[in-house]
């Protein structure tokens, strides 16, 4: 096992990035972009036709000062998997949005993949999560009415089919909404790096302790996550639903660290189409988590003490606890 490293809080100075090109390789959109925000597999998920966000980038205030991380909104209804690029991503969130269902966002800072999606809506818990980062860009395919207004002024680069066209496009083997995908290079055209994962994770050898564990599942009203420990990969094989989560190339998905956050869950003040209320999964303050990590179990604490902080975890007496070098899932759980 590595020593010790501590991705940071520490941000440090950055170099302003320059501002990039206005020809970034020329894009074929296949289908039109929907639009319309939904909960799970209805069709007309909503893609901005205007962005304000678009025009604040262009000014001194908002400009990005360096290499960020790129966070992109992932469907996750049934219909939309398999997913594409997700094995790439440094950290993958998982979240409950409407009806119970689930929603992902896939974290990237170390490697681009080529494509990743399906890429969904945004909701209210993420800007939050999110502000952990320095001015993160946030791939997404748009958002309730009533929330684009928070987005804009986040501090973050909202890019959106309408903010980007040539970025994005429609896959042919999945139905709309399903099939919407996103070319990171377009987005972010140089990798943002390890510095670029303010998220608070210590990464080394194992904490002392702990029990031997083979699975662990959370489950949402009508969505479950399932992590069993695979020996010969040293890795915690993900299943979603009560299926193996695969890749779209076949391969099964693979987490080296699952935290499951158990964080209160309370209604937001946003809606879908249908009037489900949107849950506000709250990421600041402090609770208990559960790691896991070389196929053992470590009951630990979490704490953010603010939006602009990671997220630190230790064992009973204070100590760091250290996550296995590889991808990171951390699932938000509703505490109890």
């Amino acid at each position: 096992m590595e020593p010790v490293a501590t991705v940071g809080r520490e941000r440090g100075a950055r170099g302003r990035r320059a501002a990039t090109t206005a020809a970034l390789l020329a894009a074929t959109v296949t289908a039109a972009l929907a639009a319309g925000c939904t909960s799970g597999g209805t069709p007309g998920d909503d893609g901005r036709g205007t962005s304000r966000q678009s025009e604040q980038d262009t000014s001194p205030s908002s400009a990005a000062t360096g290499p960020s991380v790129l966070a992109v909104k992932l469907d996750n209804a049934a219909a939309a998997r398999p997913h594409t690029g997700v094995e790439a991503a440094d950290v993958v969130y998982a979240e409950q949005v409407e009806g119970g269902l689930s929603r992902l966002m896939a974290v990237y800072a170390t490697r681009l993949p080529k494509a990743v999606g399906p890429v969904r809506s945004a909701r209210e818990s993420d800007l939050e999560l999110l502000r952990q980062f320095d001015r993160p860009t946030l791939a997404f395919s748009g958002a309730q009415k009533k929330l684009l207004p928070l987005i804009d002024k986040a501090p973050l680069r909202a890019k959106t089919p309408g903010d980007a066209p040539d970025a994005y496009f429609r896959g042919s083997g999945k139905p709309a909404p399903h099939n919407l995908y996103l070319r990171p290079e377009r987005l972010v055209p140089e990798i943002p790096g390890r510095a670029a994962l303010t998220t608070g994770f210590r990464y080394g050898s194992a904490p002392a302790g702990g029990t031997p564990a083979t699975s662990q599942t959370v489950r949402y009203p009508a969505a479950r996550f399932t992590f069993t420990w695979s020996d010969s990969r040293d890795r915690w094989l993900v299943g979603m639903d009560g299926a193996p989560a695969t890749t779209a190339d076949g391969k099964r998905m693979a987490a080296a660290t699952v935290v499951v956050q158990y964080v209160k869950v309370r209604e937001s003040d946003f809606h879908d189409f249908l009037g489900n209320n949107t849950p506000y999964t709250e990421t600041v303050g402090s609770g208990k988590a559960r790691v896991l990590r070389d196929g053992r179990a470590y009951d630990v604490r979490w704490k953010r003490e603010g939006a602009s902080d990671g997220t630190a975890f230790t064992t009973g007496d204070g100590t760091p606890v250290n996550f296995a070098k590889g991808q990171v899932w951390v699932v938000y759980a509703k505490a109890s």
